[in-house]
């Protein structure tokens, strides 16, 4: 790839989160950028369609995004000059119980604290110096394992943070402190016994507090339209319906940064990577898969606590132990009959999702990797079970398992949408090396996915942290040099 005949500085092959946030990153220092998606649209797991019918919009993959707002590298970018706007629910979530009550973390600290009733000061000592340092923390824990910039903030987060679940769970007295505490550690697909898993709980609860859990008005393919249109402003270049098979379909560039996942980086670029690396990508752990189903309601979800109308995320699963069990299960391969199903209700709060006075709903649970069980009638009976009559309101539904989710998009390996198993053993160390994770060890070639750190999610730090491995390895430019700086 000689730089004096390329056209381009740097191609980034695929524009999910993290390709155009590592395309923007690198646009941002002037730099010719383009980027390749093999898709007819921009955006990767932020896809908004229209599923079941006409004029109803629904989230393919992602719906509500804490990282998004609290990410340091997009909350600095004018994307709300480019359509992005974004709602915040009343309450970030609901955690519904069997005796028709249900917690709830709000948006304000002492709000959530308060209504977890004798946790109240537990609460508010676990998660007060998260809320405090939160801006230094996002710094630290949003990428690679590293000398952390503000490491007092850091080592007292991690001192909590690497617990498994099971154990900071005892910090709660109330079932619904633990409650809400399995519901957060379960956005980790991984056993709440897991290493780390309080990490994921503190984060959420943490992101609640400083920017919410918002969703953007109209979709979550708007803040994949706000980020491509923002990068096309920077003077970046954009080409959809384009498949890359091979290295010969990339033009001449300085740099290739792939938006993939190690299975697609080897059919790309395997004939250039030396065999131990490559030996490494192919022992690349992938995760659990999911089971989705959109709907149409004729109505809201008859919640037992009609509070949980309120939330823009319900989830469901009862109590700690339960909701223990069952990614425990999922983890051995084993299917779950009372699975812990996150529920998104975008269309309480976005009147532009649906033509009329119809709801839609996004719900999904986990499952083993490359399930293809129909677990409708699971998730409908784990609905019901905390809004009686849910099954009457449905007008109609669209169900996707694991294979039809790797079909729409081959990143999600296995039905995997974290972009390899997220435990202790690959959370930095992805996906071969704690040591520049990003770098491929071959001319001009990186890794800018979620298969990289920080993880899964929709906050462009993977592909941040790329792009700043590019402008110093390619073209010489340390920090002091950069235009842009968070």
């Amino acid at each position: 790839m000689n730089s004096r005949l390329s056209k381009y500085d740097a191609v980034v092959v695929g524009s999910g989160p993290n390709g155009l946030a590592a395309a923007i990153r690198l646009a941002l220092e002037g730099l010719k950028v383009k980027i390749i998606e093999a898709s007819e649209t921009v955006g990767g797991g932020m896809r908004t369609k229209e599923l079941i019918s006409a004029g109803y919009k629904h989230d393919v993959c992602s719906a509500i995004h804490p990282l998004g707002i609290s990410s340091p590298f997009l909350k600095k970018l004018p994307l709300n000059n480019y359509g992005l706007e974004w709602i915040k629910p009343e309450y970030a979530a609901a955690h519904p119980l069997d005796d028709g009550e249900a917690a709830f973390l709000s948006h304000d600290l002492a709000e959530t604290a308060f209504l977890l009733g004798e946790d109240e000061e537990t609460y508010k000592k676990l998660v007060a110096p998260i809320v405090d340092k939160w801006d230094n923390l996002t710094q630290d824990f949003l990428g690679p394992l590293s000398i952390p910039k503000h490491p007092i903030s850091l080592a007292s987060f991690g001192l909590k943070g690497l617990l498994p679940a099971s154990l900071l769970k005892r910090k709660f007295k109330t079932e619904k402190g633990q409650a809400l505490l399995a519901g957060m550690a379960a956005h980790s697909i991984l056993p709440l016994n897991s290493i780390a898993t309080s990490a994921i709980g503190l984060v959420f609860y943490g992101a609640a507090h400083t920017g919410g859990w918002p969703l953007p008005k109209g979709g979550s393919q708007s803040i994949a339209d706000a980020m491509a249109d923002y990068f096309v402003s920077l003077g970046g270049e954009i080409e959809t319906n384009h498949r890359v098979s091979s290295l010969k379909d990339i033009p001449e560039t300085k740099a290739i940064l792939f938006d993939l996942t190690p299975k697609q980086v080897i059919r790309i670029a395997g004939d250039v990577l030396p065999p131990s690396y490559k030996k490494k990508l192919s022992s690349f752990k992938y995760g659990s898969g999911v089971f989705k189903i959109d709907y149409i309601l004729k109505e809201p979800v008859p919640w037992k606590d009609e509070n949980c109308l309120k939330a823009g995320t319900v989830h469901l699963g009862g109590k700690f132990e339960e909701i223990a069990e069952s990614e425990k299960m999922i983890s051995e391969g084993v299917h779950s009959d009372n699975p812990f199903v996150l529920i998104a209700q975008q269309s309480l709060f976005d009147e532009t999702r649906t033509p009329d006075d119809k709801h839609t709903l996004w719900a999904y649970c986990h499952v083993p990797h490359g399930s293809t069980r129909d677990m409708t009638e699971i998730i409908e009976n784990q609905i019901e079970r905390f809004a009686p009559g849910f099954k009457d309101v449905i007008e109609s539904r669209v169900t996707m398992n694991t294979v039809d989710f790797e079909n729409y998009n081959e990143n999600y390996i296995g039905g995997d949408i974290n972009g390899g198993r997220q435990d202790i053993t690959q959370l930095f160390s992805r996906p071969v090396s704690f040591i520049n994770p990003y770098n491929i060890p071959a001319k001009g070639l990186y890794f800018c996915s979620s298969s990289t750190p920080p993880g899964g999610g929709v906050h462009g730090m993977c592909g941040f942290h790329a792009a700043n491995s590019v402008l110093k390895n390619e073209f010489g430019r340390s920090k002091s040099d950069w235009i842009f700086n968070l």
